[in-house]
């Protein structure tokens, strides 16, 4: 019983170190943005979510607003 938990756990090393190896070999294949194309994207997502942001806040408000007229 404890041979086989020691396999066990020797063979999990060895299937983390093939993943940690796998996951090394695939960063190394990612295109990095440089720094001022990253602040060129950081600033569209930011402008971005700061438009759905309003337009989501004027349809609530115009929908609260009509939705207390016909309350009223």
């Amino acid at each position: 019983m404890t041979t086989q938990a020691n396999a066990n756990n020797g063979e999990k090393a060895r299937n983390l170190g093939k993943f940690l190896k796998g996951v090394r070999s695939e960063l190394k294949k990612v295109n990095w943005p440089n720094r001022k194309e990253l602040t060129n994207n950081t600033i569209v997502v930011v402008v971005s979510v700061a438009l759905a942001t309003l337009a989501l806040w004027a349809l609530d408000s115009a929908f609260g607003f009509g939705l207390n007229l016909i309350i009223r």
